[in-house]
């Protein structure tokens, strides 16, 4: 991507989160990507390609940003070592205070809500949510390897639905970080722990039930 065109999208993202995507403009686009129109046209012929790009690059962006490897709870070995601690880290770290992603989870808020109104942005966010569960049930499937797929994957949409929605209300001031923090954990607990419960027998535990009883 060309460092032009990088630089519209992060401005549009960045102007989304001022001003909801009813308020995105070409003028202060433009005066934000330090760009003139004509170029924003080029790259996106129309308001609708520029929006759809912008929501795949805000989902690119936390993509990055939640596969970083340090924390100030947790070492970069015990992030390695535990799947767990791997699948709490890329939640969470959708819930931090930091310039870059609170306006990054404002962009993808306001685009997801203009989605209702605007059918040709659903196929992209659908397609930005179908990666995000995909990668989160991936995730809960290294920690609970003998968990069908089905539910690895009705799992992973619970979790990402209540972070959006634990986003949506801290960045509302609704609800204090620490909080949303405290029930993302409480819920991904949750969920682990009913993933043991419908996991599938393993084959030494099938062995072991198909084993004759031993006379005494």
């Amino acid at each position: 991507m060309s460092n032009r065109r990088t630089a519209i999208l992060e401005a549009a993202a960045t102007v989304i989160a001022r001003r909801g995507v009813r308020g995105l403009r070409v003028e202060e686009l433009a005066a934000e990507a330090s760009v003139s129109k004509a170029l924003i046209y080029y790259h996106f012929e129309d308001r609708t390609g520029l929006l759809r790009r912008t929501l795949t690059f805000v989902s690119n962006r936390a993509e990055r940003y939640t596969t970083e490897r340090h924390t100030t709870e947790q070492s970069a070995a015990d992030a390695t070592a535990d799947p767990l601690r791997r699948l709490e880290q890329a939640l969470l770290l959708e819930l931090q205070d930091l310039p870059h992603v609170r306006e990054n989870s404002i962009a993808w808020g306001e685009l997801r809500a203009s989605a209702v109104f605007d059918p040709e942005l659903r196929g992209e966010l659908a397609l930005a949510s179908v990666i995000w569960v995909r990668e989160v049930a991936d995730q809960l499937g290294e920690v609970r390897p003998t968990a069908p797929e089905s539910a690895l994957t009705a799992g992973a949409e619970r979790l990402t639905a209540l972070l959006e929605g634990l986003s949506a209300r801290w960045l509302g001031g609704i609800l204090p970080l620490a909080d949303a923090r405290a029930r993302m954990r409480e819920a991904i607990g949750v969920e682990v722990a009913h993933l043991a419960r419908s996991a599938t027998p393993s084959a030494q535990d099938l062995r072991q039930a198909d084993a004759p009883d031993e006379l005494d």
